[in-house]
């Protein structure tokens, strides 16, 4: 589970929706999550360059730990101001499951024909963007909701499913799994996860 519920989505949002490339800058929000450590290994395996943001040094480190090339502390530094720093170039694409303020920091450093991949919103706040920063930049923004892809295009799902099996196997991508909890326990690791004291996945085990 923990290698589908995270990879999955990541997998898609990065191969399929946002055509990432080798040699292309991407920028993981909320890197040190269970699908942000997933966008984190998956850049690397495309060859990208990694920037991943998170809120804290011990996040941080672990995302380092897992091949992305540079680490932002977006809770100590501006992030629009870091961007500019470590991608000159600008973004060609960023992986977003946070939304709130750090959305138009990005979209603001999209590098031209750049797509920003709309995942979810962990922040708590659904992000309004001034669409003339699209027209500026030529960069999409882009939806992407893994649950109905999965429904709606099943063939499609199985070939997806199969490239990330396949990624797993050769070695290219592993699941970090920070804590287990007893099912009888689940609300303790809801706690934690609302809490935010959880990198990579929480598993509960019968």
């Amino acid at each position: 589970s923990a290698l589908l519920r995270a990879y999955g989505p990541s997998h898609y949002a990065l191969y399929d929706r946002g055509s990432l490339k080798e040699g292309e800058t991407l920028v993981v929000l909320g890197a040190s999550g269970g699908v942000g450590l997933a966008a984190v290994q998956l850049g690397k395996a495309k060859g990208a360059r990694v920037i991943a943001c998170a809120s804290s040094a011990e996040k941080l480190a672990l995302c380092k730990e897992h091949g992305a090339d540079v680490c932002i502390n977006y809770a100590e530094e501006n992030l629009k101001d870091a961007l500019k720093r470590e991608a000159l170039d600008g973004v060609d694409v960023c992986y977003d499951p946070v939304g709130g303020d750090y959305s138009e920091a990005v979209i603001r450093s999209m590098a031209w024909g750049g797509r920003f991949l709309v995942i979810g919103f962990a922040a708590g706040s659904i992000p309004k963007v001034a669409l003339n920063l699209c027209l500026l930049k030529g960069c999409s923004i882009v939806g992407v909701f893994w649950g109905a892809m999965t429904i709606k295009e099943p063939k499609h799902n199985v070939v997806l499913l199969t490239e990330l099996m396949e990624l797993y196997t050769a070695g290219k991508v592993k699941p970090v799994i920070s804590a287990t909890y007893p099912l009888e326990k689940a609300g303790e690791a809801m706690n934690a996860m609302a809490e935010r004291k959880v990198t990579g996945k929480v598993v509960l085990v019968p």
